[in-house]
């Protein structure tokens, strides 16, 4: 689609400009009043500005030669012109390179389009991803549709769903070696803690699998503590290893065991050395182990990246998001886990256990984002196949 703008003194001679040039293919989009000619703030006279499209291929008329137009005022300031018929002359060349689609102001932006880019840029996606989004909507919507916010917001939607993706765990020999990893302070304990409950209690319909929790996390205070006192609770086992040789006895103690849970050392991410120390200790794990990466839903965009590239080395599956109780702008998190091409297993959305963990899903993250006015059941039914079939309890949405 191409767009034109146009200026005259009055409406009517700009209307029968654009009549002139484009004929019945014009159509008028916006029209407001603009200060023409002048020089300097000087002799401007008021104006109407009217920018439009056409619907159909425009006729590309033959560009002005600028370099001519340049030399014929040189010669006629050299003949003593006088200043006003050479300010004439100026707005006559500015007038036709204009019209001649060389204006450095372009169509004002749809409305459509103002809202949701305001939108994204409030639920915290990053500029390249929103700068995609919108190119999109540019590219495949016609005007008649960005008239339709809803139809906009809810297709909007609808991609940002596609970048999310899903993990699908396919558990492989027993017993089953979950281990979780990440910084400090995003909940590694109590999900582990969730996890063992979810799968070692019985439950309505559900079979209790036997399930052992191992933590090598000895540096923290009140750590090894905590996931005891969880243990006891739940009537889970709960064993500590602090060398890799501890590990693997315990590991080969609980051979006969459906699942063992490993919660690890919350580390900084620049924390080179201790991140060494504990990815040779969990090669004790072997690789069957299925390591996933803890990140929680408030951290910062610049934070994520170095996270996601800093644990790389332990080749993590895929990540269990916590705290994503705590805030409603994750935009941030689809925009990098995307960029990184990262998978999503888990949420966590509270301290309750084992009620507040739940299988990571489109439509629950989509929901996480504030400002959209959109048909959620269709969106659940688009994303109904992206849910993965396992043995994990089904949830209800939050």
């Amino acid at each position: 689609m191409e767009y034109f703008t146009e200026q005259a003194p009055t409406h009517r001679e700009v209307m029968a400009r654009i009549r002139s040039k484009y004929g019945e293919r014009a159509k008028i989009l916006t029209q407001k009043s603009v200060r023409l000619g002048g020089f300097m703030g000087f002799f401007a006279r008021e104006g109407v500005e009217i920018a439009g499209y056409l619907s159909q291929e425009p006729i590309h008329a033959k560009r002005m030669d600028v370099e001519e137009e340049k030399k014929k005022i040189l010669r006629e300031v050299k003949s003593e012109q006088t200043l006003q018929q050479l300010l004439a002359e100026v707005q006559a060349i500015k007038s036709r390179i204009e019209s001649d689609g060389g204006s450095a102001k372009g169509p004002e932006k749809h409305a459509s389009l103002e809202e949701v880019e305001e939108l994204l840029y409030e639920n915290d996606f990053t500029r390249s991803f929103v700068d995609r989004i919108v190119e999109r909507l540019k590219r495949d919507l016609t005007l008649e549709d960005l008239d339709d916010l809803r139809l906009v917001q809810t297709t909007v939607l609808g991609w940002i769903g596609e970048q999310i993706s899903i993990y699908r765990e396919v558990p492989k020999g027993k017993p089953r070696i979950i281990v979780l990893v990440g910084p400090t302070g995003v909940g590694k304990t109590t999900t582990i803690a969730k996890l063992a409950a979810v799968y070692g209690i019985v439950s309505e319909g559900k079979k209790a699998k036997s399930v052992r929790m191992l933590t090598i996390d000895n540096y923290r205070i009140g750590a090894r503590n905590q996931i005891e006192t969880y243990g006891e609770i739940m009537g889970i086992p709960v064993s500590c290893a602090e060398t890799t040789l501890e590990l693997k006895k315990k590991l080969a103690l609980y051979q006969d065991v459906d699942m063992i849970l490993i919660d690890t050392i919350g580390k900084s991410p620049k924390d080179y050395t201790r991140l060494a120390e504990m990815q040779e200790l969990l090669a004790a794990c072997g690789e069957q182990a299925e390591i996933y990466l803890a990140l929680s839903a408030t951290t910062k965009t610049a934070d994520l990246r170095e996270i996601l590239q800093q644990f790389e080395p332990f080749k993590y599956r895929a990540i269990v998001l916590t705290k994503l109780d705590e805030t409603m702008r994750v935009g941030n998190v689809v925009s990098v886990l995307a960029e990184r091409q990262k998978q999503l297993l888990h949420f966590a959305t509270g301290q309750v256990v084992p009620q507040d963990i739940e299988r990571a899903s489109v439509p629950v993250l989509l929901r996480h984002l504030e400002g959209f006015n959109v048909n959620h059941e269709y969106l659940d039914k688009k994303f109904e196949k992206s849910a993965p079939k396992d043995d994990f309890p089904a949830m209800e949405w939050k």
